[in-house]
């Protein structure tokens, strides 16, 4: 079992264990909010599952019709997640036209404190470790789970309010159930913009990785200057394409050692796992 799926394994026990804490408390605490917040959990299962079934896809090696390997198989996945958080918003906002209004009992406040910071501490957790590893897959799914925490405080603050006895606070819940509703579009959305951008080839900006890669390239005293960096992301991987300028003088095959250890390189100190660099002459 490899780390990342250790990772969501957690993720899903955790989720299972508070998407049936919410949705019991919910019904008998008298909360639609908090059983749709129950229900939001158990989509964080559902793409869990789908998670740990992408990672193990995108693991698989190259082949003949996929030379660069199968790492963008997590952007699919991401893309799947996404949807599936979109079309959960839209189907809690139906919810809060069609359901009864309700009073929320305190046991909803006691539950949804606890729900709160077990919630708070898995997102942060899960969006380390999707940094830790570069993987799309475990940031998609430490996002959505963040957009939990945010709206399971939603709840806790409707069901506060929901004890003060004044008439326009009936429709707390409801208003709860609303807020949670476009939070889970938002971050739908959201996702779901970020994976088609980066499956349609987007090149990494990140200026510290890059400045990482610029500086094994250039500690090569062959190597005059860099004249372009592209660097694809694949997954938890990547693939470099990059014009180096070195002297026009040099032999081939001095040329060509060097650009064998550069790649050495840069497979051993990144995730970089493929490189195409091409050489440019310096006058």
């Amino acid at each position: 079992m490899n780390k990342i799926t250790k990772t969501m394994l957690v993720s899903a026990i955790t989720n299972t264990l508070l998407s049936i804490t919410k949705i019991v408390v919910g019904f008998i605490g008298k909360s639609g909010a908090l059983v749709a917040d129950g229900v939001h959990s158990f989509s964080d299962l559902i793409t869990d599952i789908v998670a740990i079934v992408g990672s193990k896809i995108s693991n698989k090696p190259a082949d003949q019709n996929h030379p660069y390997g199968h790492g963008k198989v997590e952007y699919l996945t991401s893309m799947i997640i996404s949807v599936f958080i979109v079309l959960l918003g839209v189907a809690i906002l139906i919810d809060v036209f069609t359901t009864e209004t309700t009073r929320p009992t305190n046991i909803v406040i006691y539950a949804t404190i606890v729900i709160v910071i077990t919630k708070l501490l898995l997102s942060t957790y899960i969006l380390k470790k999707g940094r830790e590893y570069k993987n799309n897959i475990l940031i998609s799914s430490g996002y959505e789970s963040r957009t939990d925490v945010i709206s399971s405080s939603v709840v806790l603050v409707a069901a506060l309010t929901a004890n003060i006895k004044m008439d326009i606070f009936n429709y707390s819940d409801k208003v709860a159930m609303f807020i949670v509703g476009l939070l889970i579009i938002k971050t739908g959305f959201s996702l779901l913009k970020e994976n088609v951008s980066t499956i349609l080839g987007e090149n990494d900006t990140d200026p510290d990785f890059r400045k990482e890669i610029e500086d094994i390239i250039i500690n090569f005293k062959e190597v005059k200057k860099i004249d372009e960096l592209v660097l694809m992301k694949y997954g938890y991987y990547y693939k470099l394409i990059s014009d180096i300028a070195m002297d026009e003088n040099m032999k081939l095959k001095d040329v060509h050692d060097i650009l064998d250890k550069i790649e050495n390189k840069l497979k051993k100190l990144t995730n970089i796992k493929y490189v195409t660099i091409h050489v440019n002459p310096y006058k």
